[in-house]
């Protein structure tokens, strides 16, 4: 895939299709490590940890931090 670079004020931007995105799993707003190999530019994502609320969100769950949780009866030799 050929891509075409833009001058962006004092700077040089490409645009990055979003099927290209998808296939690197990564996505607007995140971040990319840049780097110089061989006379190649390399990006690599940066690792980031994601929050409770968006590893939830990821499997379409539903927190409900709020209230109690339910309780059974103890099962084992626990003490309660």
């Amino acid at each position: 895939m050929q891509l075409e670079l833009k001058s962006w004020g004092n700077s040089t931007g490409i645009r990055l299709p979003k099927e290209l995105l998808r296939r690197a799993g990564v996505s607007s707003h995140d971040t990319l490590e840049a780097e110089v190999m061989d006379g190649r530019i390399i990006l690599t994502p940066v690792f980031r940890h994601r929050s409770l609320q968006e590893r939830a969100a990821a499997y379409g769950g539903d927190l409900r931090l709020s209230g109690e949780l339910p309780r059974e009866d103890p099962v084992g030799s626990e003490v309660w």
